[in-house]
């Protein structure tokens, strides 16, 4: 049996909404799921009771951007109180962030003559959690870029003209609400970022674990944070649901 745990919905920058989501779920005969949206979990709700519904176990989660000594790092939130006031407080601080984020960009798309609104951004985007996907799907609708690879191509990237850099928590920060909040905090595709060298400092935060199986993890990168994994001792997130069947608690087995 499989799972997926690092899933999207249209609550940040996913395209599905809960309902779809777990109804691909199903079509692709998933037992388990975890949705981590980014900076929010308004949609866990949502899709526990369409999991509950389709018979799919379900794991509320989230995904934080963090950083460490310079470098991003994004920070998976496993089995975690949805209804914790700190947790949704601080993600209530980050969603506004993100849509003064989208604001400056738009901002920069005009100061080199893109006529796209932010409002136009965010009734696209219909979520507290926007990001520049969001933005570059706008410019793709308003006809102002052919696809989406163009918008990034050509505004949307570092150094391109509305490319307005991210708000980052340390990454301990980003653990540490994590645990707060009852949950398990796992470093995602950490092939992706290639900062193999943060992961003794995040361990020593009590990170729990790390996403050794990606979608852009080539096998061999796999089999590496499978052996990482090993020597820090870390909770192996791997894409079987012998690997959620544990709850969270964080015990010496993680």
């Amino acid at each position: 049996m499989f799972a997926d745990l690092h899933l999207h919905t249209h609550f940040s920058d996913g395209t599905y909404s809960p309902e779809e989501m777990v109804a691909q779920a199903q079509r692709h005969k998933l037992a388990a799921l975890a949705l981590t949206d980014h900076d929010t979990v308004e949609g866990c709700v949502r899709t526990a009771l369409a999991c509950e519904a389709a018979k799919i176990e379900f794991i509320t989660g989230t995904e934080l951007t963090a950083e460490h000594e310079g470098h991003e790092i994004h920070i998976l939130g496993y089995f975690l109180d949805i209804t914790n006031p700190r947790l949704l407080s601080e993600t209530a601080k980050f969603q506004t962030v993100r849509q003064n984020r989208i604001r400056e960009m738009v901002m920069k798309l005009n100061e080199v003559n893109v006529p796209l609104s932010a409002e136009v951004v965010f009734k696209l985007a219909s979520c507290r959690s926007p990001g520049r996907p969001h933005v570059a799907r706008a410019l793709v609708q308003e006809g102002l870029c052919h696809n989406l690879d163009e918008a990034f191509e050509r505004f949307l990237r570092k150094n391109r003209p509305a490319w307005v850099p991210k708000f980052k928590i340390s990454a301990a920060e980003a653990i540490e609400l994590i645990h707060h909040a009852g949950g398990l905090a796992v470093m995602a595709h950490p092939g992706l970022n290639r900062t193999d060298e943060v992961i003794p400092a995040l361990v020593e935060a009590e990170l729990d674990g790390i996403e050794c199986f990606h979608t852009k993890h080539s096998t061999a990168t796999s089999e590496h944070y499978l052996e990482l994994a090993g020597k820090f001792h870390l909770w192996l997130l791997e894409a079987r649901i012998a690997m959620v069947s544990a709850r969270a608690d964080r015990s010496s087995e993680l």
